[in-house]
């Protein structure tokens, strides 16, 4: 899947709740699912998230997808100084992650530390400005040779874990806005861009 990203800034931008990925599916020509990655589950998480399962994970930037479990999503990650996954600005020190798709002109090789690119995309030959080339090889169950291929650019402007983190503020505040987003999961996603292949 080749994504281009056609903004003049990293996508997504700005605060670091914010995030896309890819939600593939597969299908046999009577519309079996064969394999998916990246669906979005009813509660606002993505299916195989490390992230959403366990707030000390966090799911890498893939160079190649072999399972369902594997999800490309696009975010920074935040540590804070023991490094530990964080979604608290105050306790954030460093990026364990920052895969956002990047803009054209941009070279991640001179980039400064501020905005560069952290985890594994650095080495990832097919993460260069202006998108990514993500590879997946799936195997196919014994007889089917026709597949129709979905893909979908998601998008997020708060991801499941920035919202459950803020359960251990125990305000007001905090109580509303976790209302809000759990009221909303229906709506929390939109789809950037989509291709279908047969």
């Amino acid at each position: 899947i080749n994504i281009k990203n056609k903004t003049g800034h990293k996508l997504p931008t700005a605060y670091p709740s914010r995030r896309a990925w890819l939600h593939t599916t597969v299908q046999d020509l009577n519309g079996n699912i064969l394999f998916e990655s990246g669906a979005l589950n009813s509660d606002g998480s993505i299916a195989g998230n490390d992230n959403d399962i366990n707030s000390k994970k966090f799911e890498p930037h893939y160079l190649e997808i072999t399972s369902e479990d594997q999800v490309q999503i696009y975010e920074p990650i935040i540590f804070d100084y023991k490094k530990e996954v964080t979604t608290s600005l105050l306790s954030g020190a460093t990026y364990a992650k920052d895969n956002r798709l990047l803009p054209k002109g941009f070279d991640k090789a001179t980039a400064e530390n501020a905005v560069s690119v952290h985890g594994t995309a650095e080495k990832d030959e097919n993460f260069q400005a202006e998108g990514d080339i993500v590879l997946y090889k799936i195997k196919l169950p014994e007889g089917v040779n026709s597949v129709h291929v979905s893909a979908k650019l998601m998008y997020q402007t708060i991801g499941y874990r920035w919202a459950q983190n803020l359960k251990s503020y125990d305000n007001q505040e905090a109580d509303r806005f976790i209302r809000y987003f759990e009221d909303n999961t229906e709506i929390s996603a939109v789809v950037l861009a989509e291709a279908v292949r047969k």
